[in-house]
């Protein structure tokens, strides 16, 4: 493959990504961050590239998110010094390669229960305490405690244990409940003053909302992963406009099986079912009135009866996904472009690595 060129030469399905418009949104969010106090934990579940997660590190994020053990261990691989992991790690096989991984970096978790510190307990040495941070439900009903009083009472619980260290509280809540982290970590941080034990680190995220972040005034610590590429879901909610979204699938027309019907060659393998509260699936830069009604496995279906121009057979279109994270563990690589001139082709490194 060529290194220059046209990104409309290249063969489809493929995944885009606007190097330029990557730079303009990590220095966008950084700045955010450092004008509110925040320190930046990016969520590299958006792209799974060491490469842009080392961008992110190097605009001034303290660290990386990450979400399974498999995942982080690409980016220890790739030099990242220091990972958050957000799930609650539970069985044998996890647990011995969160030691290995604790061993090599600076590493933190999060637990919402017993039974995880205690798995975390008897796996990690005493010469090299874990730091634990108390999972908190703040509205998003996935994980986490239910009240300030059992997360006191779990960082208790984390502090008693010789190889755990407290650290702090992770949410990740709904967009727009700033007040309701807010008041979940003001209680649970005077329970534990009450209790002696100090709370370094307040943890919320989520990038739909992100510029609302400083509404939450006790947090210090924030989680995004979209918006280094953004995607329609992000333009539905404010975050950003269409011009800021850096990843589109470039796909062909295949077929016109009628005049107002076309079929795509990226179906679900290429831009993801997700609907995200949409009806369609996904964006159509090139004809913004064509809707793609849906997609099979390597087809997704168009109506184009809204369009006054239409695509021709063998045409290349491009498509902004619903949801972009999901387009990236679809991928084993992406092509990246500058304004449009291809430049290199990337691994998606941390693709697949969903344990």
């Amino acid at each position: 493959m060529t290194k220059t060129g046209s990104i409309f030469s290249l063969t489809t399905p493929a995944v885009l990504i606007d190097e330029t418009i990557v730079d303009k949104n990590i220095a966008r969010v950084q700045k955010y961050m450092d004008q509110t106090g925040l320190k930046a934990r990016p969520h590299i579940k958006t792209h799974k590239i060491p490469e842009f997660a080392k961008k992110q590190l190097a605009a001034g994020a303290v660290g990386i998110t990450c979400q399974k053990i498999s995942e982080a261990e690409v980016f220890a691989d790739a030099g990242i010094p220091d990972i958050l992991l957000t799930f609650n790690i539970m069985g044998d096989e996890k647990l011995k390669a969160l030691k290995a991984l604790h061993e090599r970096i600076k590493l933190s978790v999060v637990a919402d229960s017993r039974e995880t510190i205690d798995g975390l307990a008897s796996t990690i040495d005493t010469g090299k305490p874990l730091d634990v941070m108390v999972e908190c439900d703040t509205g998003g009903q996935r994980c986490g405690v239910q009240s300030p009083r059992e997360a006191c009472d779990l960082a208790q619980y984390i502090a008693e244990q010789p190889s755990l260290k407290f650290v702090g509280l992770m949410t990740y809540p709904m967009p727009n409940t700033e007040d309701s982290v807010e008041a979940f970590f003001e209680q649970t941080a005077g329970l534990l003053k009450q209790a002696g034990l100090e709370c370094p680190i307040f943890s919320t995220g989520g990038s739909p909302s992100l510029f609302s972040a400083e509404r939450s005034t006790i947090a210090n610590e924030y989680r995004a992963g979209t918006y280094i590429y953004n995607d329609r879901s992000l333009v539905r909610a404010g975050h950003c406009g269409f011009a800021d979204c850096a990843m589109h699938i470039l796909t062909t027309v295949v077929s016109r099986p009628t005049e107002d019907r076309a079929v795509l060659d990226a179906g679900s393998k290429a831009l993801t079912s997700d609907l995200l509260g949409f009806t369609d699936f996904g964006y159509v830069v090139d004809y913004p009135e064509a809707v793609i009604t849906g997609l099979s496995e390597e087809h997704a279906v168009v109506d184009l009866s809204a369009c006054t121009k239409k695509p021709k057979i063998g045409e290349k279109i491009r498509i902004i996904p619903n949801h972009t994270c999901v387009v990236s563990n679809l991928m084993n690589h992406v092509y990246v472009h500058r304004d449009g001139e291809f430049d290199r082709r990337i691994e998606v490194a941390a693709r697949g690595r969903v344990w």
